[in-house]
């Protein structure tokens, strides 16, 4: 059998992508990641605007925005506004998906950032005026992105590895916490492992129950109980999927020498691929990375390789995926609706560290 080395690391481009785009935030995510991504795919940045105003400004200029907006309501208010880009704080999301039902009629689509919100009840409030406005909503899980997610995803639909046995995410890194993390008391699971989480789903679906140990994390001196969080999720077909989400890392930042890396792998019945996350190397230019081996051509390790970055790269497909959604009246690939699912399993994580056992997704889905 012929192995296929092009393995559609890249999402396809959306079919129109001239929407006129109003960004609300203008933070490093809004304006290192998405702004460059859209540029390059060649999207159409209409306006901006973000708390404090200059910072909009700012961002406008560098970024050639044609409009900067003093304040969330006047951006919503434009007409020409088609699609709305969110990159705030999570909990923050909620109020603004309520103005912008409220009162911008001519909004056709919302991109939210991740998470869709701090909890699963309120990402299903989100959800819920979406539908009742008649707004397409899609969710910033820019992990399903990443170029070599994305390609392993190819590898499974393809039967290279055949029925998949066990798949491990291995992350020994140092993130930059935000500001308001600090005010909600969740710290990894939220902000690092959702990516894990949520990749687990895009690739093998969806998980019946999750177990969770977490320690606190020496380096983060605010109050908070998922610093160091190792997880297992347990397949109903006999499957399992486990994460290291380790932001210790050891002690880089005090005076020993770093040793970061997000690793992952997954081993099946046919063959085995494995591969990293170039993340952690940011802002040095890493792209991620795949190998894997088959049975169905033995003795043979591929080793494909691009020079697309997740950040931002794959911007390009979150906010592509949709546009082509409104284009062609279908469900954003990352809907709000199937983005519940993902933020279920995180309120199940959480519910697992406070009772100490395992969670059944259903516990959460049903509340």
């Amino acid at each position: 059998m012929t192995i296929d080395l092009n393995l559609e690391h890249h999402a396809p481009p959306p079919k129109k992508k001239d929407y006129r785009i109003g960004a609300i935030g203008a933070g490093f995510i809004m304006r290192d990641c998405h702004l460059v991504a859209y540029r390059n795919a060649g999207y159409n940045v209409w306006a901006i605007t973000s708390q404090p105003p200059q910072q909009a400004r700012e961002v406008a200029e560098l970024r050639r925005i044609p409009k900067v907006y003093g304040a969330n309501e006047a951006l919503l208010a434009d007409p020409a506004i088609e699609v709305v880009d969110i990159a705030v704080p999570p909990h923050l999301q909620l109020p603004i998906v309520r103005e912008a039902v409220k009162q911008a009629r001519h909004v056709k689509g919302i991109l939210a950032q991740k998470p869709l919100a701090t909890n699963y009840q309120d990402a299903k409030e989100i959800v819920r005026l979406c539908q009742e406005a008649g707004i397409t909503l899609g969710v910033n899980q820019n992990m399903r992105y990443d170029q070599s997610i994305r390609a392993l995803k190819t590898v499974l639909q393809r039967g290279y590895l055949g029925e998949p046995v066990l798949a491990t995410i291995e992350m020994r890194a140092i993130p930059h916490w935000q500001a308001w993390v600090k005010d909600l008391g969740k710290v990894t699971l939220l902000n690092m492992s959702i990516h894990h989480l949520d990749a687990f789903r895009f690739l093998f679906g969806d998980p019946k129950s999750v177990y969770v140990s977490a320690r606190t994390d020496p380096r983060t001196k605010f109050e908070h109980t998922d610093g160091v969080v190792l997880y297992i999720l347990e397949y109903a077909n006999g499957f399992r999927a486990a994460s290291w989400d380790d932001v210790w890392a050891g002690p880089a930042r005090e005076g020993g020498a770093p040793d970061c890396y997000i690793k992952w792998r997954v081993e099946g019945t046919d063959g085995l691929a494995q591969g990293t996350i170039g993340w952690p190397s940011y802002p040095n230019v890493t792209p991620s990375t795949i190998e894997f081996t088959t049975k169905l051509q033995p003795g043979t390790w591929f080793s494909p390789r691009w020079k697309e970055v997740w950040f931002p790269d794959a911007f390009e497909g979150t906010m592509g995926m949709l546009l082509d959604a409104l284009a062609t009246g279908t469900e954003p690939a990352v809907s709000g609706h199937d983005n519940l699912k993902t933020m279920a399993l995180l309120d199940a994580c959480y519910k697992s560290i406070a009772e100490h056992r395992p969670v059944e997704i259903e516990e959460i889905l049903r509340s």
